[in-house]
């Protein structure tokens, strides 16, 4: 399912210049940015692997695959758009009995807020509590009901403090990937040109903030796309199990998002 190329353009300067960069706050153990949790307990050594889709699924058997080789839960976050589409229904069957993590990615994939403002909206209350019913109601086909997906994960993974303040009113907490690893810019392609980032590099990006920050990835919500344009034949995900040898090794344990933030 293709991306306009204005917004995949304005998803990679903001996420790869380092513009989605916002004062943190801590409160309790977690760190919030907007009014979203983007940081489990940095004291101990949990990661949550995130993965969203709004119709790609090319990484679907490389990650469940991965997945189960490490005895390891991850958790999937799709647009509604993606749980309507055929090809989905056995995947999130098969996702939903292996015990991973399903929940909701904004139904139609919208754009919430403007990239060059980020307090101006660009959807009202109604329609954004509209969009999130709608995605939810197309999970309830699935048997997934919000009180088992209380967690949410916005489109294009950006927001502000007034869609957190109304997803809170739906009983709900958004939350966002950890930044600072860049592993979020495994979706770009060779023609983005200076702002596409190969998985080698990604991968050397996640060991050397583990090894380099003081905590280390604790508490991280790593994201990891579900699948990304054929444009891109260089796939993340087939890292993946590289990876997790080398952070369990490290000492860390693989855990869903409920299970890092409950």
């Amino acid at each position: 399912m293709k991306k306009k190329t204005l917004i995949l353009l304005g998803v990679s300067i903001l996420s790869l210049c380092g513009c989605y960069s916002q004062k943190k706050e801590t409160i309790k153990e977690f760190e919030y940015i907007q009014g979203g949790i983007v940081r489990g307990d940095k004291n101990g050594k949990k990661i949550a692997l995130v993965f969203t889709s709004d119709g790609y699924y090319d990484g679907y058997e490389t990650i469940s695959a991965t997945l189960k080789n490490h005895k390891a839960k991850g958790s999937f976050f799709f647009t509604g758009n993606a749980y309507r589409m055929n090809e989905f229904e056995k995947i999130i069957e098969e996702l939903k009995n292996d015990g991973h993590y399903l929940g909701a990615h904004s139904d139609k994939h919208l754009l919430y807020c403007a990239w060059e403002k980020r307090d101006s909206l660009l959807v009202t209350k109604n329609e954004y509590i509209q969009d999130i019913e709608n995605n939810y109601s197309e999970m309830q086909k699935f048997g997934i009901a919000k009180t088992d997906a209380p967690y949410y994960l916005p489109a294009f993974e950006y927001y502000n403090d007034t869609i957190s303040a109304w997803t809170r009113e739906l009983d709900l907490q958004l939350i966002n990937f950890t930044g600072g690893t860049g592993s979020n810019a495994d979706y770009t392609t060779p023609n983005m040109g200076e702002k596409y980032r190969d998985s080698k590099t990604i991968y050397e990006n996640i060991l050397k903030y583990e090894s380099e920050k003081t905590n280390g990835l604790n508490g991280f919500m790593l994201l990891i796309h579900f699948g990304v344009a054929a444009e891109r034949t260089d796939k993340l995900y087939n890292l993946m199990d590289d990876l997790m040898n080398y952070l369990e090794n490290k000492g860390y344990l693989f855990v869903t998002v409920t299970e890092l933030l409950k």
